[in-house]
């Protein structure tokens, strides 16, 4: 299910949050839900109070599938598409590169991709346009991840030609500007002389040896976020990784409710 909210969980939408939550705990096993602010302030979204205040008053497992700072199914999906494709994951270098969008999407996906490259023990490259730094709680969670487990936060870059030099693994995402949280008209604005951030063959390239596989949380836009040509190369494992949420999630339902449910 989606839970979409225009500001933190309210006192009188709150009523209606814990009966969803308590009705389906009857009446379910598990519950995913998606659930994210869509505007306010980002220090009230950056909370998750849909997702906390469902998973609460349920009584049932609640799978996080998506809110505003985490997105653990894709995490656990990316970590199993790594390990498929360099088998010995540790050293390799990820870089996170931010690509051009219409919306300004969450920050979920971005920062759960890098969360699990640090917790495999990769070198962590950011690379993003000014203005589109992540949560620096998150920015600092991933560094933290990255030197307890091994690996090394290398640099922030907003030159995504730069960044992507020597790069093992390349994951494109889009998310919104977290200073300009919930300000539509002047967020729009900024993100709009930002179009050339986007994943090319040139760029590519520039990975080590040409070959840094191209990863991407499922749907993209193509010639828009990463050329057509890109997606259509041997580098491209969008579509491994978009079945690895699949085995993610099995995963997930298999630990939370076992085996011997019909």
């Amino acid at each position: 299910m989606s839970l979409h909210g225009g500001q933190a969980v309210e006192a009188e939408a709150e009523p209606h949050i814990v009966d969803t939550a308590r009705v389906l705990g009857r009446m379910t096993d598990a519950v995913a839900v998606r659930a994210y602010e869509t505007a306010g302030s980002w220090a009230a979204a950056r909370e998750d109070s849909l997702l906390t205040t469902f998973a609460r008053h349920c009584p049932k497992p609640v799978i996080n599938v998506g809110s505003a700072r985490r997105d653990p199914c894709q995490a656990l999906g990316d970590s199993l598409t790594l390990q498929e494709q360099f088998g010995e994951v540790e050293g390799k270098r990820f870089v996170l590169t931010w690509a051009w969008h219409p919306r300004a999407l969450p920050t979920a996906v971005p920062v759960s991709a890098a969360l699990a490259a640090a917790g495999l023990g990769m070198e962590i490259v950011i690379a993003r346009p000014e203005g589109y730094e992540l949560d620096p709680e998150d920015t600092a969670l991933i560094r933290k991840t990255a030197q307890e487990m091994g690996g090394e936060f290398v640099h922030i870059s907003d030159d995504p030609d730069d960044a992507l030099v020597g790069a093992d693994a390349v994951y494109v995402a889009s998310w919104g500007s977290v200073k300009l949280f919930g300000k539509t008209e002047q967020e729009q604005e900024t993100r709009s002389g930002l179009r050339d951030w986007r994943l090319t063959p040139s760029r590519l390239r520039s990975t080590r040896g040409g070959k840094g596989i191209v990863m991407h949380a499922f749907p993209y836009l193509r010639d828009v976020e990463i050329d057509d040509k890109v997606l259509e190369s041997p580098n491209a494992v969008v579509v491994e990784q978009a079945e690895n949420r699949l085995h993610a999630e099995r995963a997930i339902l298999l630990e939370l409710m076992g085996t011997s449910r019909s």
